[in-house]
């Protein structure tokens, strides 16, 4: 088992610099057309890992790791939102995005790792603190629900402010590097600063989804490995949403939906078992209403500003 693990993970850096390579031979950033077409090879590449699962572990672990791995594809869709915003706020330009992508998923992978290990032993010793974790799942789906969800603000990030205030900057990006030695002394870049803000927020989304995807399983290897098959392909979705952002205005209520209905799952689990394939299809419905409301639908009227 110790050596699956340690080809699995070291399989996955591979593939991951090696999507960074390939990239970068284009000048990085992807288009649209491409950005799409590398998303479906890494779902495809999911969907594989999926069959495997089915003859090594059976159907009823294959529907497990199908529907941890939508679930996690899905929450981290508002993730990237968020990182787009920050790619705006600190002025990013397009060629440095990818290098802070990578690294930010790299840093998302052992983030995830350890919430993970925390989570399975905590409902492991603890089987009361399910209930917490579905409550938790209620309450974030219905603040996104009803748009009461906080909006990201960097300037209120501790990490940042902390780096700022002890770390010597520079004040301009240098290319792509974090770090520069300049008057015989190491100074960060505005480029670390992004990368720093983008882990320390993905923390925060984390704590939503880590929780949602132990609803389906408390199968270390099912919520591992769906968890990072759904992060290996951010890179590329990520610009796939950034040329299709503005079709997808409804996609928070399809998101909060799922949110909903594994918290509430989390809560009846001790008085029904509601059923994986059932878990599947609902979140699969979900995110089709969402999608197809986005693509249908105009978007809604912007909120009124109370303090006009």
């Amino acid at each position: 088992m110790l050596l699956f693990w340690v080809l699995f993970n070291v399989s996955i850096f591979l593939l991951l610099l090696f999507d960074m390579k390939s990239s970068g031979r284009s000048g990085g950033a992807l288009s649209l057309k491409q950005a799409l077409f590398r998303s479906a090879e890494w779902i495809g590449l999911a969907a594989a890992f999926g069959v495997g699962v089915y003859f090594f572990r059976g159907p009823e672990a294959a529907l497990q790791f199908a529907a941890g791995y939508l679930i996690e594809k899905s929450l981290s869709v508002d993730n990237l939102f968020v990182f787009m915003m920050l790619f705006t706020y600190f002025k990013v330009p397009a060629a440095y995005q990818p290098r802070v992508l990578f690294f930010g998923i790299l840093g998302a992978i052992v983030m995830r790792t350890i919430f993970i290990f925390a989570g399975v032993a905590l409902i492991e010793r603890f089987h009361w603190i399910i209930y917490l974790f579905g409550l938790f799942l209620v309450y974030t789906g219905a603040k996104m629900a009803t748009g009461k969800n906080e909006e990201i603000d960097p300037e209120q990030n501790p990490a940042l402010r902390w780096v700022r205030r002890w770390l010597p900057t520079t004040p301009e990006y240098r290319g792509e590097r974090f770090f520069v030695r300049e008057g015989g002394r190491w100074l960060a870049t505005p480029l670390f600063i992004v990368l720093l803000t983008v882990e320390t927020t993905d923390l925060i989304f984390a704590v939503d989804s880590i929780p949602a995807v132990l609803a389906i399983s408390n199968d270390f290897f099912i919520v591992y490995t769906s968890n990072i098959f759904a992060i290996l392909g951010l890179r590329a979705l990520y610009f796939a949403l950034a040329g299709m952002m503005q079709m997808f205005h409804y996609l928070n209520y399809g998101l909060a939906a799922i949110l909903i209905f594994v918290g509430a799952k989390m809560l009846l689990s001790n008085v029904y078992h509601i059923p994986i394939g059932v878990s599947l299809g609902v979140v699969a419905c979900a995110l089709a209403l969402a999608i197809a409301a986005s693509l249908w639908l105009p978007p809604p009227p912007p909120a009124k500003d109370e303090h006009r």
